[in-house]
């Protein structure tokens, strides 16, 4: 796989990269988000949570020019379809009913992380498009060489779904619900922006979540304990095993990220009677506050909208960051001033036959999607010109 003046290869763990290499790829695209940094990679990898045994297998793309590295794809030949959010669990069925294998296959994304970033990690002073075609065929050439299946690029910017289409890739689009901070000093300005209804029940919610003696505290840098980290895995051990039957991440994952991200995590803790009962873990961005993982040994009406939700509203308005995503799928989250975003994800099915099925399925799909986010941000909280 090359071009004149690019070689692409694949390896198999993110410790063959050099983080000041792979981190100089993950920002070119201009500011910083935490799912594609190094360190956030080499934690999933070194605590077996994404590993081979668990269905991930590195097989990270390096485009380089000579003995310098200008793009980068993370990228995982599975096993299963699990951890990614982007469901092609009705395609591998019925590629496996017609008599094909539709597993291994290849994923471009960050493991257990539906947020948005790039797939393409591309130097800022390199050529973007360039790199960036000559990468996307490189996946393709990469699924060749593994007998893998498909390749699928989940959760990326608009600017490179539109570049992979341009590679052959099929295009998909989806839902999330995000919060924008249109230049709140509080989050009361927040709240004088929503209709009546909407406004009283988010107080109320916000009153009751902590009627029981419950006090919040966030937790980020040296705050960051052990004790802390212990507490939250267990929340996170007891909602995840209810909710997905098995949890992915393991407690080293969040010892090491707790120690090389410190700056960058946001824990939102629930204290009752001197113990910690709940709590949510946050990743800081340039201009996002990311909300991933929640859990709780007691329950509590509306402690989880407290502090999923409208704790991370008000850490984003104290550092004036633009955007809250709060995770995936959720329509309760509309009534707390979350709407509707785009999501995008791109794919390569190497068989023709079901390549012309998904593309048939999935323009009727991106049709589906764009009207239900008009509807249902038409739907949401917020004041009308009449109100």
């Amino acid at each position: 796989m090359s071009s004149p003046e690019l070689t692409l290869e694949a390896v198999s763990s993110v410790t063959q990269i050099a983080a000041a290499d792979w981190d100089a790829c993950a920002q070119g695209s201009g500011g910083y988000n935490p799912f594609v940094s190094h360190a956030f990679f080499l934690a999933l990898e070194e605590s077996k949570s994404a590993c081979p045994r668990a269905g991930w297998g590195p097989r990270h793309l390096i485009a380089r020019n000579g003995g310098n590295i200008l793009g980068i794809v993370p990228c995982y030949l599975k096993s299963h379809s699990q951890g990614e959010y982007v469901f092609d669990h009705s395609w591998a069925d019925a590629f496996m009913r017609a008599g094909g294998e539709y597993y291994p296959k290849l994923q471009a994304s960050v493991p257990f992380t539906p947020a948005t970033g790039p797939r393409l990690l591309i130097r800022s002073d390199a050529d973007h498009d360039a790199i960036g075609a000559v990468l996307a065929r490189g996946l393709i050439g990469l699924t060749e060489a593994t007998s893998a299946s498909s390749v699928h690029v989940t959760f990326a910017p608009e600017n490179q779904w539109k570049l992979l289409a341009e590679q052959g890739f099929l295009q998909r689009t989806d839902t999330q619900f995000h919060w924008h901070n249109e230049g709140y000093a509080t989050f009361d300005d927040f709240l004088s922006t929503l209709n009546s209804r909407h406004r009283k029940a988010i107080k109320r919610e916000r009153r009751e979540a902590v009627a029981n003696g419950i006090t919040i505290h966030h937790l980020t840098g040296s705050d960051l304990t052990g004790d802390a980290w212990d507490a939250f895995f267990e929340f996170y051990m007891e909602t995840g095993s209810r909710k997905w039957g098995r949890p992915y991440l393991t407690r080293d994952f969040y010892a090491r990220v707790g120690e090389t991200m410190r700056d960058h995590i946001v824990l939102v803790m629930a204290k009752r009677n001197d113990r910690w009962i709940a709590g949510a873990i946050n990743f800081i961005g340039s201009d996002t506050l990311f909300g991933r993982h929640w859990g709780a040994i007691e329950h509590h009406p509306f402690l989880h909208f407290e502090v999923c939700y409208y704790q991370a509203i008000e850490f984003a308005i104290s550092r004036k960051l633009k955007w809250v995503e709060a995770g995936a799928q959720g329509e309760h989250k509309i009534a707390r001033g979350y709407l509707p975003r785009i999501t995008y994800s791109a794919h390569y099915l190497a068989d023709p036959s079901l390549r012309r099925a998904v593309r048939d399925y999935l323009k009727h799909e991106r049709n589906y999607v764009q009207e239900a986010a008009r509807e249902l941000t038409d739907a949401g909280p917020f004041r009308k010109a009449c109100d």
